[in-house]
């Protein structure tokens, strides 16, 4: 990467407080949101690959959901608890590079992942009898596959032109990650074409999926109108609530994170929600797919009987 125009070797993450006390009450949170975050997904990772119940469409893409979300975390969490307990706020130009190219890699894998996922719930209520032959093993896998490369190959080209961009003396960022917008904000040079890599950002890693979403939804809504019981509805909608409550929760931070007023950028509202989808929300999905999911809780009660 072209690093010719950089006279910054680091950057300052100033985090969310520099009082002390504070600072410590912080850490303990984060390490425990951290803990129970590795602990739930490694969880139900295990138990979706050891359980054969669990050998099924659904449960692979929740696995994978899974992956994703203690990864997503892992890039984040642990920065933030040294900054938390270190007087040492610096992150390596290197460093801030991995980050934000793994950190939104991940982020927009899970966007595309969620879109399959939806797809999956809509065949799974339209075509039940054809569910599994259609939800083939290849199919399923070959859906992941393409929400991995084109979270990262999409991200690949926002890193680039992020880091293109010219920094010069001022180094240090008012949040606890290397974000785009704070980024922007330093950049001396080189933004020219911003705003249309901004824009290629929102429509091909948020927009299209929330689109493949939406419409996937709609099918399902007009699938389950269709049918005339009333507990047959109810059902049938329990099978999406799981994915639909991760998907409200993901994609409404996110769209307030991009849509919402530049100029209010780097206030504790926005770190309260940058914090939200980057360390709580892998923290709530095996919550949200697991609590009331019988299978589950059955193969977790069969590995400690």
């Amino acid at each position: 990467m072209e690093r010719a125009n950089h006279t910054v070797t680091e950057f300052i993450l100033l985090g969310f407080t520099t009082d002390p006390a504070r600072q410590l009450i912080l850490f303990v949170l984060f390490l425990v949101v951290y803990s129970v975050t590795v602990v739930g997904n490694v969880t139900l990772m295990v138990l979706i690959c050891n359980d054969p119940r669990l050998h099924t469409p659904m449960y692979f893409f929740i696995g994978n959901l899974s992956f994703l979300d203690f990864w997503y975390s892992s890039v984040y969490t642990p920065k933030i608890l040294v900054t938390c307990i270190s007087e040492d706020k610096s992150i390596s130009f290197a460093g801030c590079v991995a980050q934000f190219f793994f950190s939104g890699g991940f982020a927009y894998s899970e966007c595309y992942l969620l879109a399959a996922m939806a797809y999956d719930r809509y065949m799974a209520i339209s075509k039940p009898l054809l569910y599994s032959q259609t939800m083939s093993f290849k199919l399923c896998a070959f859906l992941v596959a393409a929400s991995y490369l084109g979270g990262f190959i999409n991200h690949s080209v926002v890193t680039k032109k992020t880091f293109s961009m010219n920094f010069c003396h001022d180094n240090t960022i008012d949040d606890f990650f290397c974000d785009l917008f704070p980024l922007v904000k330093l950049a001396c040079g080189g933004k020219d074409g911003y705003q249309i890599v901004l824009y290629y950002l929102l429509a091909s890693n948020v927009i299209t999926p929330a689109l493949l979403i939406l419409a996937s939804y709609i099918f399902i809504i007009a699938t389950i109108l269709k049918i005339r019981s009333t507990q047959g509805r109810l059902k049938a909608f329990s099978t999406c609530s799981s994915h639909l409550v991760s998907v409200t929760l993901y994609y409404g931070s996110i769209l307030y994170t991009y849509f919402h007023p530049r100029s209010n950028y780097a206030m504790d509202g926005d770190k309260i929600v940058s914090t939200f989808y980057t360390v709580v929300f892998p923290m709530l999905n095996p919550m949200i797919y697991s609590l009331r999911n019988k299978d589950v809780k059955e193969a977790l009660r069969k590995v400690f009987k």
